[in-house]
Formats: C-alpha cells, structure tokens, sequence
C-alpha cells in the first residue's frame, strides 16, 4: 500500500492525515474524520447524497480521490452551522416539509446553497435543473424546489 500525507483544511480547521491517493474523499471524511453527515448512496457520483463543498465547490466525494485534495477547502455539512444561507435553507426545508428520510438532505442543502448564491435569479424550472443531479426517492422533490424558491425569494426581497 502506497500511502501518501494529505494536508487540507476541513471546516475551517486544518487536516493532515495519511491515506492511500486513490481513498475516496468521503471515505477519508467518514472514517479518519468522524464527519458522518456525509452520506455514501451510489457511490458512483450519480445520486449527490455524498456532495461537499471542494474549494468553494460542490463535489462528488465518492468519485473524488482524497490524493487530489492535498492542499483543498474541503466543507462538509458538519461546516455550514453558521452559514446564514444554510440557516434559510433548513427553515425553509421544514416549513416546506423536503425532509423525510433525510438520506439525500446533506447533500441537497449543499446543492441548494449553490444554487442560490450562484443563480440568485433561478426560477422554478432551473432550480429543477440544478438539483436533477441530486436524487431523492421520499419527497418528489416539489417540497425540496420550494423550499430553494423561498429562500431565492427571500433575498431577493431584501436586497
């Protein structure tokens, strides 16, 4: 086994661990870090129950090898608690019944943070498109696209 140093910052405190390159990111997150927000489903980069935020990003980390992180911001879900648009998203998530299971709702949340701070002027049919590639088998989605709706409308209210 080749096993390499791999030094990142993790939710804003800095990480050296040692693995194998070709560990998978979320691998590395679950198990050497304790960071169990992140959820394994497919672990083929299809469904997003696993996305993280890489530098600013988001990402597959069931497809990202942790080799190619040295150096990377790597924030989990564990790292968004004081995110004030994160905040918005999980009221609204409730009040907008996206929960269920709650499986797919890591990644969703990260997902739907982008979309809102990268597209501030979404409407329903792009936020649909945004999120296709997260998969959800409870909700049918429409609570999950509301809930990203109110928060887009929110801010935009009051900007």
């Amino acid at each position: 086994m080749n096993r390499m140093p791999i030094r990142m910052t993790v939710n804003g405190k800095a990480a050296e661990l040692v693995a194998e390159p070709r560990t998978h990111l979320a691998d590395l997150l679950r198990g050497a870090l304790l960071l169990t927000g992140t959820h394994l489903g497919c672990e083929h980069g299809v469904c997003g129950a696993c996305t993280v935020e890489l530098d600013g990003i988001p990402a597959r980390s069931c497809i990202t090898h942790a080799g190619a992180c040295d150096g990377a911001a790597v924030r989990s879900i564990e790292g968004f608690d004081a995110d004030p648009v994160m905040a918005a998203l999980r009221e609204a998530f409730s009040a907008e019944h996206a929960l269920q299971c709650g499986y797919c709702t890591p990644g969703m949340l990260i997902t739907a943070r982008d979309i809102i701070l990268r597209l501030p002027d979404a409407d329903e049919a792009r936020v649909r498109e945004e999120l296709s590639g997260n998969l959800c088998r409870c909700t049918g989605y429409r609570g999950i696209v509301h809930a990203v709706l109110r928060v887009l409308a929110e801010r935009r209210s009051t900007s």
